[in-house]
């Protein structure tokens, strides 16, 4: 209890200097997040492959298995917009413009409603309900991202088979975060998948007023469905992958 209190007043006094007593935190603008895959790390993080494959695609991976890329957070007070960015994170990634899919994800907090667009498997869906958030569980570890001091939170993903760390800054008082992690008293400004398989870091938050960065596209094209059917195809695809002893990643986002 003492080591909790104890954080919780580290947490404050980081926190204080942020703002003046009568001046509201902005909460409009624009986060960066850094993106890292590393392949050899997904691939180690697989439960159904055996030792011998992979240590023989580490081996083929060898020091050369990461792959960044950028994405865009923008946020008001009660919606959010992530999508992937256009900007490159790596100078020689000549081949990233044909890599990416449509993957849109919209929060409205106020109305606790989600609005996802992403493609996988060939198809692109429209996700359409009520907002969908993980079951956290909050530690008391602190450290700090983006110059903010943030808290850490845990999540485990028993679809994907996912170990879930999220930071968050409690100074900055949105639910939202990137890819579809929501639901902490805090912005989330990172996440690490299985211990660095898959690792995004905000690298840059600027306030400012938004135009028309939160509107969609005019033409979405998608097969509409709930949650419920998102979760379900999920399921299926990586039970044959599983069966198959294939990667489940090769076909879906991370």
């Amino acid at each position: 209890m003492k080591k909790i209190l104890l954080c919780l007043t580290l947490l404050v006094a980081f926190t204080l200097p942020l703002f003046s007593q009568d001046q509201a935190p902005v909460l409009e603008g624009r986060v960066r997040y850094l993106i890292i895959h590393d392949w050899a790390k997904k691939m180690a993080a697989v439960d159904y492959l055996s030792k011998q494959r992979k240590e023989r695609i580490a081996y083929m991976w060898g020091n050369d298995s990461e792959w960044k890329m950028y994405a865009n957070f923008f946020f008001t007070p009660n919606e959010s917009k992530y999508q992937d960015s256009d900007e490159k994170a790596e100078a020689d990634d000549e081949g990233y413009s044909w890599r990416k899919d449509e993957y849109i994800i919209k929060r409205n907090f106020e109305k606790n409603t989600e609005y996802d667009v992403i493609e996988m498997l060939g198809k692109t869906y429209i996700i359409e309900d009520s907002l969908y958030m993980p079951d956290w569980k909050i530690h008391n570890d602190l450290k700090e991202v983006a110059g903010h001091i943030c808290m850490r939170a845990f999540w485990e993903d028993t679809i994907k088979h996912q170990k879930v760390v999220a930071w968050f800054a409690q100074d900055i008082p949105h639910s939202g975060g990137p890819e579809r992690f929501c639901g902490l008293p805090g912005l989330i400004l990172e996440v690490d998948l299985n211990d660095g398989a898959l690792i995004i870091t905000a690298d840059l938050i600027e306030t400012k007023k938004l135009t028309t960065e939160m509107d969609l596209p005019k033409k979405l094209k998608g097969k509409k469905i709930k949650e419920a059917d998102y979760q379900d195809i999920l399921k299926k695809f990586i039970k044959e992958k599983r069966e198959a002893e294939e990667p489940y990643f090769w076909g879906m986002r991370y």
